[in-house]
């Protein structure tokens, strides 16, 4: 395995974060190898994107190109996306349906189970040139990755020791994924951005229950989710998977509020019936926010479905893509709705905006101070659930309580 030239000191417990970790080529080089290549489900695709044999998806698993396939018997496959002759890209569009595939190099040809199919000139012409006699088609595949699905979500892992999915995803988590995305599901939008930021400032981000209603403003100024409203927090037993939700009906109106900025504005919308919204489920809750590890997100605000997942494209910039989604049984008026406050969120939405750029304010701040620390002890000093406050970062230090493990950093 390998190890860091200069070892890292991490401070005991998960409640301090060196900065190192946002800044540091040889931690993100080595996260490569014992997260993304390593013995964790990644998030690859939405089986909608390879509903139909032949339909071919490329995508990302850390920094490795990937490309997600589904064969003529309906058989979904997933391999690096890397010619087996000199390592080019095989598959150059993001989505296509394709009989076989083909890399526009040198015309080595692949079945959608990545197995070696055919060489250009194999055989040379006239009797010269082409392969040598001992070469051998089969040990020439595409590198594949193992896949598993769950509700609708295709996941793929580069090691053997990878535990099934159903296990690494933890019965609590299951249910909740299959809460939201447990029915047929239909695309409604896709957009992506670029974050300059590190990856693990956007998944503390996203873990991060109570920045919400003091960052975002129209959060609190519109009451879509604030800290008096009843809610929690639910950590997968290994911490690193994590659900925090709200229940819009329960506002207290807390005079806490009037101390902080997003507290302060008392303005209306032109057009409310952006926040109106119907009760989609039994169980009161109408916000939440549900990460598995390392790179996956499910949201679901009022009606607003999306799946969000995000690609680290170097130390200081990640790429963050959104797919909005909504339900096959949506009549047309569901629809209109889901896709309206779509623009909650997404790159420019009225709630998420200010995640854009909070985060590259971190990786600035941080970057010169590599041995500084960040505090993280908002609700405690460890990572455990707590289903009766949001005022807590117990999920931030659940996501370093998981890759402390993962990376062997004690």
């Amino acid at each position: 395995m390998t190890s860091l030239a200069e070892p890292l000191a991490w401070p005991e417990g998960v409640a301090r974060v060196p900065f190192r970790v946002f800044s540091d080529a040889e931690i993100y080089a080595l996260e490569q190898e014992r997260i993304f290549r390593g013995p964790i489900w990644n998030f690859l695709c939405m089986e909608l994107d390879v509903a139909k044999a032949g339909d071919v998806r490329t995508t990302w698993v850390g920094e490795t190109p990937v490309v997600v396939t589904r064969d003529a018997e309906g058989n979904l496959h997933a391999m690096v996306n890397r010619c087996a002759h000199k390592g080019a890209l095989v598959c150059l569009k993001q989505k296509e349906n394709r009989e076989s595939l083909t890399c526009v190099y040198h015309a080595w040809n692949y079945s959608l189970d990545g197995k070696l199919k055919s060489v250009a000139f194999r055989n040379g012409l006239k009797g010269k040139g082409g392969m040598p006699e001992d070469f051998d088609a089969s040990k020439h595949r595409l590198q594949p990755l193992r896949v598993a699905t769950f509700c609708g979500l295709v996941f793929g892992t580069f090691s053997d020791e990878t535990e099934p999915l159903d296990q690494y995803l933890g019965a609590p988590m299951a249910k909740f994924l299959d809460r939201n995305l447990g029915r047929p599901l239909k695309v409604l939008g896709v957009h992506s951005q670029m974050i300059h930021n590190n990856w693990k400032l956007y998944a503390e981000n996203v873990r991060d229950s109570y920045h919400a209603t003091l960052l975002h403003t129209f959060y609190t100024t519109f009451k879509v989710n604030r800290l008096d409203m009843d809610g929690g927090i639910i950590l997968s037993d290994k911490k690193w998977h994590h659900i925090s939700y709200t229940k819009r009906a329960t506002l207290a109106a807390e005079k806490e509020y009037e101390s902080v900025h997003s507290g302060q504005y008392q303005s209306e919308l032109s057009g409310p019936e952006l926040l109106n919204a119907w009760d989609e489920f039994a169980d009161g809750i109408t916000h939440s926010i549900q990460t598995v590890f390392p790179t996956l997100v499910v949201h679901f605000t009022l009606n607003s479905l999306a799946v969000r997942y995000f690609v680290p494209r170097g130390i200081d910039k990640t790429e963050l893509y959104w797919v909005f989604l909504g339900y096959e049984s949506d009549d047309a008026a569901k629809e209109e709705m889901r896709v309206m406050q779509g623009n909650l969120t997404g790159a420019a939405g009225l709630v998420s905006l200010e995640d854009g750029c909070i985060n590259s304010f971190v990786q600035r701040g941080t970057r010169t101070s590599p041995d500084a620390q960040a505090f993280i002890e908002m609700g405690g000093k460890v990572a455990e659930s707590n289903e009766s406050s949001r005022a807590t970062e117990a999920s931030v230090r659940g996501f370093w309580h998981g890759y402390r493990n993962i990376m062997g950093f004690h």
